[in-house]
C-alpha cells in the first residue's frame, strides 16, 4: 500500500528478485527463457545479436519473447507487420521511456519535462526545404574545406590512411561545420585552416565516446573505462558549450532554433552543452560508416565503380558548369544519381542495423499482417530488426549477403521499388532510417551528404586500396542496436589529388 510503483511494475520486480521464470500464457507469442535464471539470453544476445535472434527465428518464427537480463523481450521480424508497430498509438506502444534511458545512461543527459516527439515536431522545419538547401550548400562548402584544404596542404603525391578515419573525419568534421559554425565569415584561407584544425579536434574526442558508446549504453565500463568516459565527455561539453559556439559565424537555423528550444525548457548551460554532444551523435554518427562501406564496396567491386564514375562523368561533368567551379551541387543533381542511390541503398542493406523499441505501456493484442494476433504484456518491450527482415532476407533478395549494385535498379535505370515475400509486395522492404513515427528527421541531409562526398572524392582525387587483396573486414559485433555497423578493423587506402 502507497507504493510508487504500479501493479505491473511490483510483478516485474517481484518476479527479478525472487528469479521466478514467467509461465507461458495461450495467445502470447513462444516464450524462451534460455538456461540462466534472471540472465536468461542476455549474454548471447549481447555476444552476437543478430546470430542469436536468427537462431530464435529458426526455432520459434518469426515473433517470440526472450528473458534478457530480467526483461522479457519480444521480437517481431515479419515486415509486413511493423507498420502496425510503429505507427500504434504511444498510449500502448512507446519508444519515449527507452530513449530517455539511453540519453541519461550515455549522454549524462537529463531534459526537464523532455517530450521526444515535441522535440521532433519542433525541429523537423529546420531540415526541409529551404533551410535544407541551406544545410546542403553548407555541407558542400566544408566538405571542400576539409578535402581540398588537406590536400592542397598535403601536396599531390599519395597519401595512405584507414578508409573509416578518412571517411568519418572528413563527414564529421564537415557536418560539424555545418551546423554548429564556422570560425569567421566571409572565410579566408587562415579561417578555414583553423576549421580544418578545430573540427579535427572535435572528431577525435568524439571518437573516443563513439568507440565505448556499446559498452556505455550496456552499463559494462570497467573502472578505468568510467574514468576516461568522464574525461571524454567533458571535453566534449567544453567544445560544444553554448558559450563556446556563440562566437561561430554562419550557425545553421537547426542549431539556433534547438538552442531556442533548450532555454524555453530551462535547461542549464551545463545540460545544453550535453544535449549537443547528443545532436552531434545522432546527426553525424552514421554518416561516416556508412561512407566507408560504400565506398570499400566500390574498391571492391570494378563494375559498380565503373558505372557510378559513368553516372557521374554523364550527370555531373556535363552540367551547367565543371564540377570543379561549383560552389555547390544543386538538388536536381543529387536528385538525378540512380546508380549511387542504388549503391547506397544496397550498402544500407547490408550494413544498417537499428533496433526499432517500443516499451509495451498496457496489455494488448498485437494484430499481425496474416491475422494471427499475440498478447503483449504490458511492462515488455517489443523489438524489431529489419536487419534480418527484410534486408538480410533470402526471399526477398537473392543472395542477400552479397553486394549488388544494381540491386534497386530496374532494368530502364529507374529505381526499383517491388520486392515481395509470401507473395505479397513489401511496403518496409529496406529499414536503414527507422520508420512510422520515428523516422530520422535527417534522412534528406544525411543522404545529400553522403552523396556530396562521394562526388567530391571520386572527381577530385584517385583512390585505391593499399592491397588488392584486402578483405571486406567483420562487423564490430557490439555495435548491432545502435545504427550503422562499423568494422573491427580499418582498411588502409592511399589517396592523392588528381591533377
Amino acid at each position: 500500500k502507497g507504493s510508487p510503483l504500479g501493479p505491473g511494475e511490483m510483478a516485474h520486480l517481484v518476479r527479478c528478485l525472487l528469479l521466478l521464470p514467467r509461465i507461458w500464457r495461450p495467445g502470447e507469442p513462444p516464450l524462451d527463457l534460455g538456461s540462466i535464471p534472471w540472465l536468461g539470453h542476455a549474454l548471447e544476445f549481447g555476444k552476437d545479436a543478430a546470430s542469436f535472434l536468427t537462431r530464435m527465428k529458426e526455432k520459434h518464427g518469426d515473433i517470440f519473447t526472450v528473458l534478457v537480463g530480467g526483461r522479457y523481450v519480444t521480437v517481431l521480424l515479419d515486415p509486413h507487420s511493423y507498420d502496425t508497430v510503429v505507427w500504434d498509438l504511444r498510449t500502448r506502444l512507446d519508444f519515449h521511456p527507452y530513449a530517455i534511458f539511453l540519453m541519461e545512461r550515455i549522454f549524462d543527459l537529463q531534459l526537464p519535462n523532455f517530450n521526444p516527439s515535441e522535440e521532433k515536431a519542433r525541429m523537423k522545419p529546420t531540415l526541409m526545404h529551404k533551410d535544407l538547401q541551406a544545410l546542403t550548400e553548407a555541407m558542400y562548402t566544408n566538405l571542400r574545406t576539409v578535402l581540398l584544404g588537406d590536400s592542397t596542404e598535403g601536396g599531390s603525391g599519395w597519401q595512405e590512411k584507414g578508409l573509416l578515419e578518412f571517411s568519418y573525419s572528413s563527414l564529421l568534421s564537415a557536418g560539424y561545420l555545418t551546423l554548429y559554425g564556422v570560425e569567421a565569415s566571409p572565410r579566408t584561407h587562415e579561417s578555414q585552416a583553423l576549421d580544418r584544425d578545430h573540427s579535427a579536434d572535435v572528431f577525435r574526442t568524439f571518437r573516443q565516446l563513439d568507440l565505448m558508446l556499446p559498452k556505455l549504453a550496456r552499463g559494462s565500463l570497467s573502472v578505468g573505462d568510467k574514468d576516461h568516459a568522464c574525461s571524454v565527455k567533458s571535453r566534449l561539453w567544453k567544445l560544444l558549450s553554448p558559450a563556446g559556439l556563440a562566437s561561430r559565424a554562419d550557425r545553421s537555423s537547426w542549431l539556433e532554433s534547438y538552442l531556442r528550444h533548450l532555454e524555453e525548457m530551462g535547461v542549464s548551460e551545463d545540460m545544453q552543452a550535453r544535449a549537443l554532444v547528443l545532436q552531434l551523435w545522432a546527426t553525424q554518427g552514421n554518416m561516416g560508416p556508412t561512407a566507408f562501406w560504400l565506398l570499400l564496396f566500390l574498391l571492391k567491386n570494378p563494375e559498380a565503380l565503373d558505372a557510378v564514375h559513368a553516372e557521374l562523368k554523364r550527370i555531373v561533368w556535363q552540367a551547367e558548369k565543371p564540377v570543379l567551379q561549383m560552389t555547390a551541387l544543386p538538388q536536381k543533381i543529387l536528385d538525378s544519381m540512380p546508380v549511387l542511390d542504388s549503391v547506397l541503398n544496397e550498402t544500407l542493406r547490408l550494413t544498417a542495423a537499428p533496433f526499432i523499441t517500443r516499451e509495451v505501456m498496457a496489455d494488448l493484442a498485437l494484430p499481425m499482417a496474416d491475422r494471427r494476433e499475440f498478447s503483449l504484456r504490458r511492462g515488455d518491450r517489443l523489438l524489431l530488426f529489419p536487419f534480418l527482415s527484410p534486408q538480410k532476407d533470402p526471399e526477398i533478395y537473392t543472395e542477400p549477403e552479397v553486394f549488388k549494385y544494381n540491386r534497386f535498379l530496374n532494368p530502364d535505370g529507374s529505381e526499383k521499388k517491388d520486392f515481395y515475400k509470401d507473395g505479397k509486395r513489401l511496403k518496409n522492404y529496406n529499414m536503414p532510417w527507422g520508420a512510422g513515427h520515428n523516422q530520422c528527421l535527417g534522412k534528406s541531409y544525411a543522404i545529400n551528404s553522403i552523396k556530396q562526398f562521394v562526388v567530391l572524392l571520386l572527381t577530385h582525387f584517385d583512390l585505391e586500396l593499399v592491397s588488392e587483396d584486402t578483405e571486406v573486414p567483420e562487423f564490430d559485433l557490439s555495435r548491432y542496436g545502435f545504427g550503422l555497423m562499423q568494422p573491427e578493423e580499418d582498411v588502409p587506402i592511399r589517396y592523392r589529388t588528381r591533377l
